[in-house]
């Protein structure tokens, strides 16, 4: 089986100095993986240099393949979104008018899959974080991609909806088979539902399963000393991080 990404000796350079040197990585299997680290640490820098947002040096690859290839297969999520509130547009009107490509899924059909079904109807404007993130969540669903790009999809959502933010980015993967890759900076979410995480600081620090890798001297290396990691053992318990 092909490797879902390869990414080889990754260099970003912006005329501010290096965002990412010579990052090297490869995500052998469909699961969740985690992209995480202190602020400017090139975690936003290496989604749009897969995405091929932005320019860099080294090789990317999406199943074996040059990403401009298989972009078709690429969801994407950003960090945010700025529309005019004021606007009266529903919910399924925003995912109807901004996607109209034949081979796309029906809209009812992703909105049920991210649990928004009941909103249809809604303004977007009227919506909360959390449910204008499932909104574009659907709206990224819409073509059945194999990889999802999650750019801290969670920003400005509370506690309840972040909960139920997870749990669907772990329904998709488990039971649609859809690859994510999300930068997040909410670790004892990443405890709990990633498999795999990417520790970032412009290098790579450190690479691997979940459990075996974020460990509290990684946290130290990436966040400093101030850094307070306790792992429960105890099941859905996840991990509790202060920095």
């Amino acid at each position: 089986m092909d490797p879902v990404l390869e990414v080889k000796n990754l260099t970003v350079r912006f005329t501010s100095g290096i965002a990412l040197n010579r990052v090297s990585f490869t995500i052998e299997k469909q699961g969740i993986i985690a992209v995480i680290g202190p602020n400017g640490s090139g975690k936003t820098t290496l989604l749009k240099a897969i995405l091929g947002l932005v320019p860099y040096q080294g090789e990317i690859r999406v199943f074996s393949l040059p990403v401009r290839q298989v972009l078709s297969q690429l969801g994407y999520v950003p960090q945010r979104f700025s529309f005019d509130a004021s606007f009266p547009l529903t919910v399924e009107e925003f995912i109807s008018l901004t996607c109209r490509s034949p081979e796309r899924l029906p809209v009812g059909r992703v909105l049920e899959t991210v649990g928004m079904t009941a909103f249809k109807g809604k303004l977007i404007g009227e919506l909360s974080g959390g449910q204008l993130q499932r909104v574009l969540l659907a709206h990224a669903l819409l073509h059945r991609p194999r990889i999802l790009f999650l750019d801290e999809a969670t920003s400005g959502i509370d506690i309840e909806g972040l909960s139920d933010f997870y749990s669907t980015i772990y329904r998709l993967n488990r039971e649609h088979g859809v690859t994510i890759l999300m930068v997040s900076h909410e670790l004892s979410m990443v405890y709990k539902y990633a498999d795999r995480i990417l520790c970032l600081n412009r290098d790579l620090v450190s690479h691997g399963e979940t459990r075996e890798t974020l460990s509290r001297e990684v946290l130290k290396k990436l966040y400093g000393e101030a850094v307070d990691f306790q792992a429960h053992s105890h099941a859905g318990s996840g991990a509790d991080v202060h920095d």
